[in-house]
């Protein structure tokens, strides 16, 4: 026996031996070992995720039903660390065909192949919500979706097989929803620990509500408090229109499966149907510096063609990807939302030109909330959003931050020691809409560093850092004016009494006068009233954006910063 083991020990594996272990493994699967890729790595973090991607979904349906969005959100602790969590919207519903898809598959929805501003993309989050509560209480998912006011609504229950990423339908009836006219409910059980503060459920939907100032949100927290976000507008988000692949943005590989497989019948058509911004004049001149025939069938293009027509791609003049593919937040909106939830003395927002990054079309917004009731000794609080979804982990990793402590807060009256975050009564809010966000991960807490964005949003700051420091400037002279009143008002009656003594005048009528002259009243009604300055700083920037163009203006501005 003891011969037979050392044999086994010995004996040569084979390539046969190996490829007997080898078998193929679901995306399910995958994710099943790797669940911290999408950001139920700790408990905390694990029931805002869950929350955050069924909110997420809920809003994206309710806006492209043309709905302005009701979401209901309630945490029940059901055991010690255990809670469950209820989401209920006003949306279009899901047909009872999608229902089992769209909450128990991986890698199944309708935005990842569109190019438009969407909040989700992969077809991940709420699928792994629902993975992630399976895997750590055993018990179901419930979900109840009704589509029209006099139809029924369809009731299910169901689990994800990780083993082959399909949906396991363990419950599926006909349920009475009467106090719904359409919407859709998913109620599931999950592991997590709620605690208050800077990266809690209460945080995330505070900030939702901030960017999404068109919805309402109803929020019920472990301890029964209830939160009512009201919306700030009845108006929807302008609705963003999809666009075809840009040639600037395109690699060698997407471009060869664009070709092959294309309806076109030739090159050039290949060019004017399935590509952005491309006339009849543009796809000529690509083709002649491609030296290809427009003619030529684009199946039967080769990889050698396809290198040439990359090249010309570079070398012709093409227009930016258009701007219908995005919904900014707008100004006068961002202000009104953050005057909504944050408690400050003087506010200004800054909606920045489209730019692009890899082809893909992107906009920057920044808004800033200055003084109040914030701390002045605490570093400023960032807000970060991506396509109107709160950021709130991995915060140093993130190109948002990276251009913030990039920016020199000095100039514009906000201490900040170098390579720091600046300190003071400040909250600094920046929000990307894009096509295609550049995450660092699945689990979507931060932005890749890409050159074009941080210069970006550093030109966002910089010119909301101007109207910010005509009105911090302002305000220092007003209270150094203040100051010196108080400082004379001290010393009057000493003044007084001798002027009565030289001048023989009477002292009473003397000190009234020199009190008249502090205006110290009149100072500090315009302490309380500085936000009217908000007017000036607008004026005086549009009076130096006047003198040059936007372009000639983004250098000096680095340069003044630096």
């Amino acid at each position: 026996m003891a011969e037979k083991d050392k044999s086994d020990k010995t004996k040569k594996i084979t390539a046969e031996d190996l490829a007997k272990k080898q078998r193929e493994i679901s995306v399910a699967e995958f994710f099943e070992k790797n669940r911290h890729l999408l950001g139920f790595d700790n408990p905390r973090k694990a029931l805002l995720t869950a929350i955050k991607e069924a909110v997420d979904n809920a809003l994206d349906a309710s806006e492209e039903a043309k709905i302005l969005p009701e979401i209901s959100v309630e945490i029940i602790e059901m055991a010690e660390n255990r809670y469950r969590i209820i989401v209920e919207d006003n949306g279009p519903g899901i047909v009872k065909e999608q229902i089992p898809k769209i909450f128990a598959k991986l890698l199944y929805g309708s935005k990842f192949h569109r190019l438009r501003q969407s909040r989700g993309q992969q077809g991940i989050g709420i699928s792994a919500a629902v993975m992630f509560s399976q895997l750590t209480t055993g018990r179901p998912t419930k979900i109840i979706s009704k589509t029209e006011q006099n139809k029924p609504a369809h009731y299910m229950e169901l689990h994800l097989n990780t083993q082959n990423n399909s949906p396991e339908i363990m419950i599926d009836e006909i349920k009475p929803w009467d106090s719904k006219d359409h919407g859709t409910k998913i109620e599931m059980d999950l592991e997590g620990s709620y605690i208050k503060g800077d990266q809690s459920v209460d945080q995330y939907l505070k900030e939702t509500a901030i960017v999404n100032p068109h919805a309402t949100i109803i929020y019920t927290n472990p301890k029964a408090e209830q939160f009512i976000y009201a919306r700030a507008t009845d108006k929807l988000p302008k609705e963003p229109l999809e666009i075809k692949p840009h040639p600037y943005g395109l690699e060698l590989g997407i471009l060869m499966k664009l070709l092959k497989n294309t309806e076109a019948r030739t090159l050039n058509s290949f060019l004017l149907n399935d590509l952005s911004r491309i006339g009849p004049g543009t796809a000529k001149e690509i083709c002649e510096k491609a030296l290809i025939d427009p003619r030529k069938k684009p199946e039967d293009m080769s990889m050698q063609d396809a290198e040439k027509l990359m090249h010309a791609f570079k070398d012709t003049k093409i227009m930016a990807p258009t701007t219908d593919c995005l919904s900014p937040i707008g100004e006068e909106l961002l202000e009104k939302s953050l005057k909504k939830e944050i408690n400050a003395e003087f506010y200004v927002t800054i909606t920045r030109p489209i730019f692009v990054y890899r082809g893909n079309p992107f906009q920057i917004e920044v808004g800033l909330a200055y003084g109040g009731t914030q701390s002045k000794e605490d570093q400023v609080t960032i807000l970060r959003f991506a396509n109107r979804v709160p950021l709130l982990y991995q915060q140093g990793a993130c190109a948002f931050t990276k251009s913030v402590v990039g920016t020199n807060w000095k100039s514009y009256g906000i201490q900040q020691s170098n390579g720091s975050i600046p300190s003071g009564p400040l909250t600094i809010l920046i929000h990307m809409c894009s096509v295609w966000v550049p995450f660092t991960s699945e689990s979507k807490e931060a932005l890749a560093h890409y050159p074009e964005i941080i210069k970006e949003i550093k030109l966002g700051l910089q010119e909301a850092g101007r109207k910010l420091q005509l009105y911090v400037a302002k305000k220092h002279r007003v209270q150094n004016q203040l100051e010196r009143a108080n400082l004379f008002e001290r010393y009057m009656p000493e003044v007084a009494d001798a002027l009565s003594r030289l001048t023989g005048e009477n002292k009473v009528l003397l000190l009234e006068q020199l009190k008249a002259m502090t205006n110290k009243e009149e100072i500090k009604q315009q302490i309380f009233e500085m936000e009217s300055l908000k007017g000036d700083a607008d004026e005086e920037d549009d009076k130096s954006r006047k003198s040059a163009s936007d372009d000639d203006t983004d250098d000096e501005l680095q340069e003044s910063d630096e």
